[in-house]
């Protein structure tokens, strides 16, 4: 595939079909965590569904940059691509694997020696906390694995294949799906046994989306010590702020966790129930940010910033109408929801709460993830970090301390809506006028002009 696939053709139909092919591997994906949670569930104790919440929170930390870095990826990829630099997209795409692998290694080996240490930060007591590090100890020496994979299925995604990225988590899905109730039942590993799935699931989607860019694409290009030291400033200029954005998110999140746990582990359990269920019924709107940054990318490397707006409208369209149709699907499952992952008290009371009120505001989360993504690959990474941050310091804290102290656990959870629906609609204003801007100083129409060497440098 050495043409810029998303450079003609219906923009529409462009989102469509990447978010499609996206959204079925994070479903496959997401679904398996939520298997987890269930099967977790049927054992009868809400203090191994708590502690799944208090892993999974830790691991967001650490893998903020690898996503990072997966970012970086896709945008540098996709702009080299968009300018048919096909060999600065392969030697991009072979130096930040390698740094990904590292920055991965060093951050979990870290995280593993202050681990005890971090979980008890985030709020786990007792018995919860033995379970969240029994169930850490096991999957946070793989996570440079997972950032590896992360960013050779984008680097897939770059070039425009966005079916053999799917395969690849698809891949990896159905060995976690399979071996769970093997390791959690069969062999009676309990929390271990899907901690071991987990990281067995990672390995397949590492090898699948190896054998897509090295065997399929013929991607990666030879590197050396020269080439990885020159191209670290065109890589940090997106990766950076891309790492401080996504590092945004878990600070928030354990935030919302820590103000959670102090109304004890019912109210940890409802909202980790509600924190598998979301990526579940809304993995169309994760995925349309991943897939809207190949064809930005692909298309502000050739300088057609009209098809650069069209896009965003086009990917504003479908989020809004997506997130209205999964809330009506899950107020009318919301009787099946509780019972399935037998939740009671609390946890059933915060469950309900979500549905019926908040599940409406995700679609601002959607709009912040887009507006994200395309700050990314405009070269505007500093809006993203400022807009991350922005929605974590000045809008999900303080709503969430507030909510917390005024309304209790529902308050906690509408304090976090509440900062995700002000910055959403902010970023997304800002990021219309970005492309505004750069269509004025550039022009909107295509041309072919090569990518230099420093694409990505320049801010």
């Amino acid at each position: 595939m050495g043409r810029a696939v998303f450079c003609s053709g219906s923009i529409l139909r462009h989102v469509v079909t990447m978010t499609a092919a996206s959204t079925v591997g994070l479903v496959a994906m997401f679904t398996v965590d939520l298997v987890d949670m269930y099967f977790l569930s049927l054992l009868g104790e809400q203090e191994l569904v708590a502690a799944v919440g208090f892993g999974g929170t830790l691991l967001f930390f650490l893998t903020a940059v690898s996503i990072g870095l997966q970012i970086g990826m896709g945008a540098l990829v996709s702009r080299a691509e968009g300018a048919h630099r096909r060999d600065l997209a392969g030697r991009y795409c072979s130096n930040i694997l390698i740094f990904s692998g590292i920055a991965a290694s060093v951050i979990s080996a870290v995280a593993f020696i202050y681990l005890e240490d971090l979980l008890r930060f985030l709020g786990a007591r007792g018995i919860t906390l033995d379970y969240a590090l029994a169930y850490s100890r096991i999957i946070i020496p793989n996570t440079a694995i997972l950032a590896m994979g992360m960013c050779a299925a984008n680097a897939t995604r770059a070039i425009g294949d966005a079916r053999r990225s799917m395969y690849a988590t698809l891949g990896g899905s159905a060995v976690n799906a399979i071996l769970d109730p093997i390791l959690i039942f069969g062999l009676g590993w309990g929390i271990e046994g899907a901690a071991v799935a987990s990281n067995c699931a990672r390995f397949v989607v590492l090898l699948l989306a190896f054998h897509a860019i090295f065997r399929v694409h013929n991607l990666p290009r030879p590197t050396s010590i020269a080439l990885i030291k020159g191209d670290f400033r065109a890589i940090s200029a997106v990766a950076g702020p891309a790492m401080l954005t996504n590092l945004a998110t878990p600070i928030g999140a354990s935030f919302v966790l820590k103000s959670m746990a102090q109304f004890g582990d019912g109210a940890v359990a409802g909202a980790a129930i509600m924190g598998r269920i979301t990526p579940v019924a809304f993995a169309a709107v994760f995925a349309l940010s991943g897939a809207i940054g190949p064809i930005i990318g692909q298309n502000a490397g050739a300088h057609n910033y009209t098809r650069v707006r069209q896009t965003l409208l086009a990917a504003l369209l479908c989020n809004v109408l997506y997130v209205l149709a999964v809330w009506v699907v899950l107020w009318l499952l919301a009787d099946g929801i509780v019972a399935v992952f037998s939740a009671r008290d609390d946890a059933e009371f915060l469950i309900r709460f979500y549905i019926n009120w908040l599940v409406g505001a995700f679609m601002f989360s959607g709009v912040l993830f887009v507006a994200n993504a395309s700050f990314n690959n405009l070269h505007r990474a500093h809006l993203a970090t400022l807009f991350n941050f922005g929605r974590t310091l000045l809008g999900t804290i303080p709503c969430v301390y507030l909510g917390a102290k005024w309304y209790g656990a529902p308050g906690v959870m509408a304090g976090e809506a509440l900062g995700a629906t002000l910055f959403g609609s902010l970023a997304f204003a800002v990021v219309l006028w970005q492309v505004h801007l750069l269509g004025r100083k550039q022009g909107s129409q295509p041309v072919a002009a090569p990518l230099d060497d420093t694409v990505g440098a320049r801010s």
